[in-house]
Order: C-alpha cells, then sequence, then structure tokens
C-alpha cells in the first residue's frame, strides 16, 4: 500500500510540475500578462464578429437583390441594394 501511494504521489507531483511549465499557466501567471491575453482575445473576436456578420449582410442582400421574379421581395432588396450602394459611394 505504502509503495502504491509513494509512486501515486510522485506521479501527481511530475503531472503537476509539467502542468506548470505549459505555456497556457504561464501566461496567466501574472496579472499584466492575463489582461493582455485576454484583451488581445476580446479585440480578436470583436473584429471577427464584425467582419462575418458584413460578410453575411452583403451575401444575404447581394443574393435577395438578384430574386426579380418575386415582385415584392424583389423590389425590397433592390432597395437595399441601392442603400448600400449610396453608402459605399460616400
Amino acid at each position: 500500500m505504502s509503495e502504491n501511494l509513494n509512486e501515486d504521489v510522485s506521479a501527481l507531483r511530475r503531472e503537476l510540475e509539467r502542468l506548470n511549465n505549459h505555456k497556457f499557466i504561464q501566461i496567466h501567471d501574472k496579472p499584466i500578462r492575463l489582461l493582455a491575453f485576454n484583451f488581445a482575445r476580446g479585440m480578436a473576436f470583436g473584429l471577427g464578429t464584425v467582419v462575418g456578420a458584413s460578410v453575411l449582410l452583403s451575401l444575404a442582400a447581394w443574393s435577395l437583390s438578384q430574386i426579380d421574379f418575386i415582385p415584392v421581395i424583389g423590389n425590397w432588396a433592390a432597395q437595399i441594394a441601392a442603400q448600400i450602394q449610396v453608402m459605399a459611394d460616400q
């Protein structure tokens, strides 16, 4: 029993040392690094959200403007496309 316990504690100590040397733990070890990491992560998330939404909305507006066979939706989509074009020209 004692040998198993010593081996288990030794294995646990090795694993804990390996985890403490991991880069993720080292980044989060200091508050300034943690703040910088989370700030950069938030900026990347925000930029990705804005760019992704812009692309999806542009594709949706473009695809709706291509619909001419449904009168109500086609006219409405053409007005949206024209407004986007006016905003892009400014």
